[in-house]
């Protein structure tokens, strides 16, 4: 069978999963090239299946160190595969086909609204090209800002570099690095300047793109916002209001310190303290957050701020026996009932891989497991120092977890669906609840 008529007769949940599978293989296989790697270093496939799984899926856990273990190249490469990885598959590949001068059929339209999680196909196309415009924007503003930071520890060339790679980076919520010596953002946790780019890139690209491309439209204005935009910001102001409080109460750390866990573990996976140091409580804290994750259309990952949000509003509305709203607007009605399963699967296949995991590794504590697989699954990348020490069992493991939390676990529960559904209705049983 040709491979277009194959693509043809597949979902676009398949093609997106297939997409990113492809894009994972391929990257493994060029982080193994010699050019790829520094001298001397040899990088069993295992490790370098782990790394490009980790930059596609833009989580930023490593069982390696990037910065001594590949080359400029290497590095450029996993550039690349975060950039790729946290634009969507789908992105990337119509922005090739729009440079090529090809025409976009439905089922390609298709395919970039279900990537981006949008309710409409209208204007898909200028959408993407503006998702493109805007990322390079963006990321350049980044890199700029960044740039005084790293040139004075390193030379030019360098500085430019990890400018570069570091934006990427952090606007595409990867949380990797390529400073050396598995220190993440250690050195830099005092660096006012540093601290505040980093936080405003991971918040951008997690608020998602629709957000980001309304804000301007509507003027700034509050009252002219949809309602996904404003569910979007006060939950991410919300989240990172408590989540900074929070994490000052539980710990010894800075304010500014406090701040940017609070924005790195949704998703982000940047250190600027080390984890292994936080008390239980504070990872705790850490955990909520990064389970939530960056917000829909977004380079993040976890449930997403509007499933949590639809989630309390729902809780509230049963309590008080009020209907679901929010900004004057009413919820949909199926938003709730989506978000339940979205969440409940969520917690399924955590406590599921920590329970694997556990028996892969019985040396880990509960603790550092449950954290480590909330981490692959939210795709936030921060750990408290057991990644490398993971078996090969673990490593598969957390790959997988890596790949479904990319996906999204409703779209791979619906990458087996191949009915049209039932359509016999039954009558109405009655069941005791609560």
């Amino acid at each position: 069978m040709p491979l277009t008529t194959f693509l043809k007769k597949l979902s676009p949940g398949r093609i997106i999963a297939l997409g990113f599978l492809f894009c994972i293989l391929l990257g493994s296989l060029l982080l193994m090239l010699p050019c790829s790697l520094q001298p001397g270093i040899a990088l069993p496939y295992l490790d370098a299946l782990y790394t490009a799984t980790s930059a596609v899926c833009v989580t930023g856990l490593n069982v390696i160190d990037p910065g001594s273990t590949f080359s400029p190249f290497g590095q450029f490469v996993l550039g690349c595969l975060i950039q790729i990885g946290g634009l969507g598959v789908a992105s990337i590949g119509v922005g090739i086909m729009l440079a090529m001068g090809k025409k976009i059929n439905l089922k390609e339209r298709r395919v970039i609204r279900d990537a981006m999680n949008l309710d409409s196909g209208k204007g898909l196309i200028r959408f993407v090209k503006a998702i493109f415009y805007t990322t390079l924007l963006i990321e350049l503003l980044g890199a700029f800002l960044s740039f005084p930071v790293f040139f004075r520890d390193y030379p030019l060339p360098r500085a430019i570099g990890l400018s570069l790679f570091h934006s990427v980076a952090s606007f595409n919520n990867s949380g990797f690095d390529v400073l050396g010596n598995g220190t993440s953002l250690i050195p830099y946790q005092k660096d006012v300047l540093l601290n505040l780019v980093t936080c405003a890139l991971v918040i951008a690209g997690g608020i998602g793109f629709p957000v980001i491309f309304e804000l301007p439209l509507k003027h700034f204005s509050w009252k002219r916002q949809s309602m996904h935009t404003r569910v979007v910001l006060s939950t991410t102001f919300a989240l990172l209001l408590f989540g900074t409080l929070l994490l000052k109460l539980t710990e010894n750390i800075s304010w500014l310190g406090a701040f940017f866990y609070s924005v790195s573990a949704r998703t982000a996976g940047f250190s600027t303290y080390n984890l292994g140091d936080f008390s239980t409580a504070g990872l705790l804290v850490v955990s909520g957050l990064m389970f939530i994750g960056a917000s829909p259309a977004s380079t993040g990952g976890g449930i997403k701020t509007t499933t949590f949000f639809v989630l309390l509003s729902g809780i509230y509305s049963a309590a008080t026996n009020h209907s679901e709203r929010a900004f004057h607007s009413a919820i949909p009605k199926d938003a709730f009932r989506k978000a339940s399963v979205i969440s409940m699967l969520a917690v399924f296949l955590v406590m599921t891989a920590s329970y694997l995991m556990l028996i892969f590794d019985p040396q880990l504590s509960l603790r550092d497991v449950l954290f480590e697989m909330i981490s692959a699954f939210s795709t936030s990348g921060l750990s408290t120092g057991i990644t490398p020490q993971l078996s090969a069992q673990s490593r598969i493991l957390s790959i997988i977890m890596m790949y479904i939390g990319r996906l999204g676990p409703l779209t791979v529960a619906s990458l087996w669906y191949f009915t049209i559904g039932e359509r016999v209705r039954y009558p109405e049983g009655t069941i005791a609840i609560g």
